[in-house]
């Protein structure tokens, strides 16, 4: 057994030390983040993982600038503590639960920044999230989200720029089990092409925030769903939830969205959102999909690289440049800013997709 730092805290889920997460060797837990100015410009996002049965921990920060989404990955060997919120030059501070909490990036290769959350309102709390392909649990985990505001800078090259005032954003924490770390060869009989389908909208609007997101299968059935308002201040119990429908249309020669429209029936919420995409958002530069620095890899005690991803002349059929956010206008009965997170892999009837990354 091996006591770490998180075993003097009432934390404890099963009888043995905190360091030991149930048996499953794909557990994790993670922390996610995005903002974004008021006008739509000056996007970023941070990812922070941590896998108890790989004993790695991972982190990324990315920001667009000019055309370029500037990317910074980190890795390290755990060394069974997971309290231990940082991953090289990057760190996380719990500041208040559920309400603030801090981001650091020391300057490594030219990237660099610091900044802090504070939520509009209680976090979310999802339906759970289970999948399985034939007999095999795909994913199994719980997940909270919260929209809030941002303050601090970020720095590319020597030139440091202060978060706008009212800068916006999303944050979320997942745990449980998902494929991280190297890929399981072992092929299951009988399995389907490979497919999954995601949409997530999380909407910062006057007075309050909008959460949709949808998990279905290749006809357009979803798995999981859920669509929830938080009003300005509101508490966990205060949060309403209910149905929406998003329809999006795909940009031609892509798998990326180019605009959609949210119907909404929850209580307080407004009824019809429209999304226009101002700006795209590789999720590969926070890990997602990530040939090389996807979630859990291991790449020894403490790895650290820079990469710049000029956006324009990016593939949109590659593999790792399908799962992408784009920065959104909301409008129609209530006005916004927020993102459209979608990922599209394998066949999707809805949207005539039929191949395994065959574009529209």
């Amino acid at each position: 057994m091996v006591l770490t730092r998180g075993d003097d805290y009432p934390l404890h889920q099963t009888p043995e030390p905190i360091a030991y997460s149930g048996t499953d060797r794909n557990f994790y837990d993670r922390y996610f983040f995005n903002g974004y100015a008021p006008d739509g410009s000056g996007f970023f996002a941070a990812a922070f993982g941590v896998y108890p049965h790989l004993d790695v921990a991972d982190a990324h920060f990315s920001f667009i600038r000019g055309g370029v989404q500037h990317c910074l990955h980190a890795s390290c060997e755990l060394g069974m503590e997971r309290m231990a919120l940082r991953v090289g030059p990057i760190a996380i501070e719990v500041i208040e639960p559920l309400k603030r909490l801090k981001v650091t990036i020391e300057q490594t290769e030219g990237l660099a920044g610091e900044f802090t959350f504070t939520a509009r309102a209680a976090p979310i709390e999802e339906p759970r999230f289970i999948h399985r392909t034939g007999p095999r649990a795909f994913m199994d985990y719980t997940r909270m989200t919260q929209n809030g505001h941002y303050e601090g800078w970020i720095e590319a090259d020597g030139v440091r720029e202060d978060m706008a005032k009212g800068t916006l954003g999303t944050r979320d924490r997942s745990w449980g089990v998902r494929p991280v770390g190297a890929r399981d060869t072992q092929p299951i009989p009988g399995a389907p092409m490979p497919a999954f389908f995601w949409q997530w909208t999380p909407l910062n609007l006057a007075g309050g925030s909008l959460f949709f997101h949808v998990n279905a299968d290749p006809q357009g059935r979803a798995w999981n769903t859920r669509a929830a308002w938080a009003a300005d201040g509101c508490a966990q119990d205060q949060v309403a939830e209910g149905d929406a429908a998003l329809t999006a249309t795909l940009e031609p020669g892509t798998r990326w969205p180019a605009r959609a429209a949210l119907d909404i029936d929850v209580q307080g919420a407004p009824e019809r959102l429209e999304l226009e995409p101002l700006a795209r958002f590789q999720m590969k530069g926070i890990g997602y999909t990530h040939p090389e620095w996807g979630h859990g890899l291991h790449h020894g005690p403490v790895r650290t690289a820079r990469e710049d991803l000029p956006l324009a002349e990016l593939d949109p059929a590659a593999m790792d440049n399908l799962h992408v956010q784009m920065l959104c206008r909301v409008g129609g009965d209530m006005q916004g800013m927020g993102v459209f997170e979608q990922l599209a892999i394998g066949p999707y009837g809805p949207l005539g997709l039929s191949g395994l990354v065959d574009t529209a």
